[in-house]
């Protein structure tokens, strides 16, 4: 008997407007709409930032220590420098966002190449990039971050990759996942029927079939990496030349017990920013997810 070949029929891509409509229900829900309008306004804030608050952040701009209210010319007052504090907030919000999505795009770029080759290649291929996985996962990531940002210094530029290079690992687990859960669906076993290359089959026919899961998170490392900067100025190890949440708080800590506003108002930011994230992503995972879909 002949080997029964599979006629090759590429996988059906999710139908747009099925993905729009999931997307158009999740918004009427309170939460999510809650959560998209405040991660607009902190995207819109960042954009605009020198029209909100023209001039330099980092500037002296009045007596220090002024609380809100206290001088019209700066309505959440000032920091130990006599620094605007709404100019901070306002400037600080492009510097904590490009660190997050930074962050993610690096931890995103290590995390698929290697759950990729793992999960579809497995044996030998699997077990050595796993054993690589577990390796960097023994240590802690918050630690890492702090060992290497104390070796090549606190920039911007380093900050952003210290925590990329500590998140993957978890991305990398999620892809290898999810490939060997698709390598044998019956559209790959069809590809590999009519001689696609291994190329083909990971990139056209799998990965956006993973696509889904790695998109949901997404907002999960962006908001990570957000908290994790967060964490680092608290330390004093935040970037100096650069306004952001992170080192407002990291300079307000001396004034913590007197001027709690300091630290309270860019923590407030960075809490609603890291909220509407994790909606976010909660509700792109019910969108995306046709098991979730409660519409019926």
């Amino acid at each position: 008997m002949k080997p029964t070949i599979l006629p090759y029929v590429p996988p059906a891509p999710p139908a747009s407007s099925s993905l729009l409509q999931a997307c158009a229900r999740q918004l009427r829900t309170p939460l999510t709409a809650f959560g998209a309008l405040i991660f607009l306004a902190v995207l819109l804030t960042a954009a605009l930032a020198d029209v909100f608050a023209p001039g330099d952040p980092l500037d002296m701009a009045g007596m220090p220590l002024l609380w809100p209210g206290d001088d019209p010319a700066h309505p959440l007052g000032t920091d130990s420098l006599g620094r605007d504090v709404w100019s901070g907030l306002v400037h600080g919000s492009r510097a904590s966002l490009a660190i997050g999505f930074s962050a993610a795009a690096i931890s995103l770029s290590i995390g698929i190449t290697i759950g990729v080759f793992s999960g579809y290649y497995g044996g030998r291929t699997d077990r050595s990039l796993m054993r690589l996985t577990e390796l960097f996962q023994t240590i802690p990531s918050f630690l890492l971050v702090i060992v290497l940002v104390a070796i090549h210094g606190p920039t911007l530029t380093i900050i952003q990759t210290a925590i990329g290079l500590a998140a993957w690992p978890e991305i990398a687990r999620l892809t290898r996942a999810e490939f060997r859960r698709l390598r044998e669906h019956d559209f790959v076993l069809a590809a590999r029927s009519a001689g696609y290359s291994s190329i083909h089959i990971i990139f056209r026919e799998i990965l956006p079939n993973a696509l889904p899961a790695i998109v949901v998170s997404t907002s999960i490392l962006v908001a990570s990496a957000i908290l994790m900067e967060s964490g680092l100025a608290f330390l004093g190890m935040s970037d100096p030349n650069v306004a952001s949440w992170g080192g407002m708080i990291g300079i307000g800590r001396d004034q913590l017990s007197s001027e709690w506003f300091l630290t309270a108002l860019p923590g407030a930011a960075i809490l609603l920013t890291v909220l509407a994230l994790n909606v976010l992503g909660d509700s792109l995972n019910d969108a995306l997810n046709p098991r979730l879909d409660t519409s019926s």
